[in-house]
């Protein structure tokens, strides 16, 4: 029977605390995305491979594509953004390896209230942007520091007077809606990501549960298309946002 759930299913516990397949997901990553930072970094002082060549492409094409936006401040700002791309990247497409979702195991917390007879099975992994607690967790880190850098570059005095503004009525209005709109881009980051990368997942295994012989394969290639173009989207946003923060109020 086709089972999807839209929140993540705890699978352990430490100390009392719930650990959810996709927060051991989101671990997965981080190792992940560890391993390959320590491999570029140490074939670097080596020949350089084809795999070496291929990220320093990447690299260097994301870094003109976010000049185009900082300018001269792009290599201030270059490490936070490749992270959140390549972060949400990996997040995005570790959740369509095979057997991530589709491999379970019993549900500790629920299988000790129930019978022997009625276990209940939860995905062991399932991706971490598929679960609405990771996107509204990384929408966080963006605005706060988004926030952090308005304040950093342009003053604390400054930047409140894009929000506070009692010279004329106009300009009072215009602030409030900044400042609602500064909270909003927590709600449209996290949704957007979420919504986009739940709903492929969900095709999928619509898909795969109806036809189970290669009927699925064109939307797979399609949602490493869509992970990609998501985890685009949310540094370039992220870039914008930060380059508005840091122009002076006028």
């Amino acid at each position: 029977m086709l089972h999807i759930s839209i929140k993540a299913e705890p699978i352990f516990r430490i100390f009392g605390f719930n650990i959810t397949n996709s927060l051991l997901s989101s671990v997965t990553v981080l190792i992940i995305f560890i391993l390959l930072s320590y491999f570029f970094a140490s074939s670097m002082s080596k020949k350089k491979t084809k795999i070496t060549l291929l990220i320093l492409f990447i690299l260097e094409s994301m870094y003109s594509l976010f000049s185009s936006i900082l300018k001269e401040k792009t290599r201030i700002f270059y490490p936070l953004l490749m992270t959140f791309f390549l972060f949400v990247l990996l997040s995005n497409w570790f959740g369509l390896i095979p057997g991530v979702g589709s491999i379970t195991i019993r549900e500790p917390v629920v299988a000790a209230e129930h019978v022997a007879e009625n276990p209940v099975y939860v995905p062991l992994l399932r991706g971490s942007t598929a679960d609405l607690n990771t996107t509204i967790a990384i929408a966080l880190i963006s605005v706060i520091l988004i926030q952090y850098y308005g304040i950093k570059f342009v003053g604390l005095k400054g930047y409140l007077s894009k929000f506070v503004n009692f010279a004329n009525p106009i300009g009072f209005f215009v602030g409030i809606l900044e400042l609602i709109s500064e909270f909003s881009k927590i709600i449209s980051f996290a949704f957007r990501l979420f919504g986009n990368i739940f709903a492929g997942e969900v095709l999928l295994v619509v898909i795969a549960f109806l036809i189970p012989i290669l009927a699925s394969f064109p939307f797979l290639l399609l949602e490493i298309f869509v992970g990609f173009i998501q985890a685009l989207v949310f540094s370039m946003l992220t870039a914008i946002f930060i380059n508005v923060a840091i122009i002076k109020h006028h």
